[in-house]
């Protein structure tokens, strides 16, 4: 059996990658959140590159919570006046991870609540509702950007192709018969995927992740 996909997880893996984080100074952060950093977990640290990569990876949002539509649990609004206590400030900006599903989008499973600290970094107050299905990254690739997108038609085509019996077409078929129906195939799905793309106002991952538009 599957099992499912902590969020949090994902973005201490992805942690790795990205600079070590440096306390910004006051002067230089009027607009952010004054917190003590000395009382903030590093864990709940992120950078905002961090962030951009989960959400392109996994299909997700990362908007204003003015945008969030879904109800934010007693647990995180505890969290938010710890915070606020702890630090003798007023938490503002705060800023959720989501899917588009959970937010009031304009039109032309598993949400994270942060908050900016300054540098580009966000810090992670509460996580609540399901972990993500396992297999979402994999189901999402195909929508990262248009490279993936081509690749995943190409596979497709592909594996269709190899299942479809060439002997249904010619009694001794070849490897020109291959290609034929694999061209076939590929334009087929291309113009499937181009009109429900158009029909349906998608866009790619890498575009939506931070965009208040539905599509």
């Amino acid at each position: 059996m599957l099992s499912a996909i902590d969020l949090h997880k994902v973005l201490l893996q992805s942690q790795d990658t990205i600079p070590s984080f440096s306390v910004p100074e006051k002067s230089l952060r009027p607009q952010y959140n004054q917190f003590d950093f000395d009382q903030l977990e590093t864990k709940r640290i992120f950078h905002r590159d961090t962030i951009k990569k989960t959400c392109i990876d996994y299909r997700l949002r990362f908007l204003d919570l003015d945008y969030f539509k879904g109800d934010v649990p007693v647990e995180a609004i505890e969290s938010i006046q710890a915070l606020e206590k702890a630090h003798k400030t007023e938490v503002q900006n705060m800023k959720i991870v989501a899917p588009s599903k959970l937010f009031k989008l304009k039109n032309a499973d598993d949400p994270l609540l942060f908050v900016p600290i300054g540098n580009e970094y966000y810090y992670l107050i509460h996580k609540w509702g399901n972990d993500l299905h396992s297999l979402r990254q994999l189901l999402m690739w195909p929508f990262k950007n248009i490279v993936t997108s081509i690749l995943s038609i190409l596979l497709l085509s592909l594996v269709l192709t190899s299942l479809m019996p060439l002997n249904l077409f010619r009694a001794e078929p070849n490897w020109s018969d291959f290609v034929l129906i694999f061209l076939f195939m590929f334009k087929s799905i291309a113009a499937v995927v181009i009109y429900y793309a158009f029909a349906a106002g998608k866009n790619f991952s890498r575009a939506i992740w931070d965009s208040t538009y539905y599509n």
